[in-house]
């Protein structure tokens, strides 16, 4: 699987987006060739290398060639909707295009309190969002990538000046369209994150984690317009093939980890928290034996959870065991896909559960509860059970090991 990774450590714009491209190796004439299938003139695009805090990287503008002749009217949506429409792009890229700036216009309209139809892109605005926004998706043909992911967002701070008067960073159109990602203010005191380089993120899904694992190919750095100091302005585009293996097992995310030493309850009281917090959302819980300073046995809880019920998860940690210290970290991983499927058997009806690496069955597992209801309904041993079962599943074409 070829994939994009966009990393934010100093925001994303339009322009930076199409830098980077540029800078991992596209031809700028090839781009600008493909964006003329857009019904817009007056304008051509203009690299340079520069420098940001030592890191070479490509300064891409949209120079516009009869400023005048743009004019001061603005551009709604059914303008942009004409442009896209008649344009001679594939009908792919036509439909992200018109995705991304519904997406756009759909966010302005909301934090300005109007109707989408209503509200408009400033006439020089509007041009560079055309060139940038499909540019990047030129680039995203171009170069076969059929999966986009993206870092921790920094979108700096301060205030920024626009049509409408002066804004907090980040602009609201901005925190609208980045609903859902990872982000994080820092003490860059300038806008780093516009709201085409956020509307470029959500329009192409593109999912917040940390870098997956991957053999790289191209790395790019795309310029923003103005030097920050002691870091880069660059959005650094990484962009490589998945290992084959992970290809074949789409499911890669992030997980919060919450652990925790106790060494002076009462262990009969850990069944009933683990129901607690089993309830409340945790993806798995266990115990392990561990020992503390000056030799103290102990028991080391640790939950398995995603991010949003870590405030659950630790309240009733804290209102149910003796802990008075909890820590968390978030961590990736990879699972094989999983589906849960009743089959019939001679001893009756039971939930398997299949693991899957792309089409490529690997564990088959029995639930364990409908084994031993089987157990208590026969009066056969769970290991008879499971034998039998592996004997019958086998004739239904489930040829792997069984495990519960």
């Amino acid at each position: 699987m070829k994939i994009a990774y966009f990393d934010c450590f100093s925001g994303i714009s339009g322009d930076m987006c199409l830098g980077a491209f540029v800078d991992a190796g596209l031809d700028i004439r090839k781009i600008e060739t493909e964006l003329r299938k857009l019904a817009i003139k007056d304008w051509q695009l203009a690299s340079k290398k520069v420098t940001r805090c030592g890191i070479s990287s490509t300064k891409v503008d949209v120079i516009l060639l009869n400023e005048k002749g743009q004019g001061k009217a603005g551009r709604k949506w059914g303008d942009i909707q004409e442009i896209i429409d008649s344009s001679k792009f594939s009908k792919p890229i036509k439909k992200k295009g018109l995705e991304i700036f519904r997406k756009l216009f759909e966010a302005e309209a909301k934090v300005h309190g109007k109707s989408f139809d209503e509200v408009h892109l400033h006439e020089l605005s509007a041009v560079d969002c055309l060139v940038d926004i499909f540019g990047v998706l030129i680039g995203i043909e171009l170069l076969k990538i059929e999966k986009v992911y993206v870092s921790k967002i920094n979108l700096g701070s301060g205030t920024v000046v626009t049509s409408h008067g002066v804004l907090p960073v980040p602009a609201p159109a901005t925190s609208e369209l980045l609903r859902g990602f990872p982000i994080y203010f820092s003490d860059i005191p300038f806008e780093l994150t516009t709201p085409t380089g956020a509307a470029i993120l959500n329009g192409l899904n593109a999912e917040g984690m940390p870098m997956p694992a991957l053999k790289i190919d191209k790395i790019g750095y795309g310029a923003g317009s103005r030097d920050a100091p002691d870091m880069p302005n660059v959005l650094r585009l990484i962009i490589g093939e998945r290992f084959e293996w992970l290809s074949e097992s789409p499911f890669e995310d992030i997980v919060t980890i919450i652990e925790t030493n106790i060494d002076d309850m009462n262990p009969q009281i850990y069944e009933d928290v683990m129901e607690k917090l089993f309830d409340a959302g945790a993806l798995d819980v266990s115990l392990e034996n561990i020992l503390m300073k000056k030799g103290r046995p102990a028991i080391k809880l640790c939950i398995i959870a995603e991010e949003k019920d870590l405030e659950r998860l630790t309240k009733i940690l804290f209102e149910n065991t003796t802990t008075i210290g909890i820590r968390f970290y978030n961590v990736r991983r990879i699972t094989l896909t999983r589906e849960i499927k009743p089959v019939k058997t001679k001893l009756g009806r039971v939930k398997i559960k299949i693991s899957r690496m792309g089409e490529k069955v690997l564990n088959i597992s029995p639930e364990y509860e409908d084994i031993k209801m089987l157990s208590k309904k026969t009066s056969l041993p769970i290991k008879e059970i499971n034998e039998l079962l592996l004997a019958e599943l086998k004739k239904q074409n489930f040829k792997q090991t069984l495990y519960f």
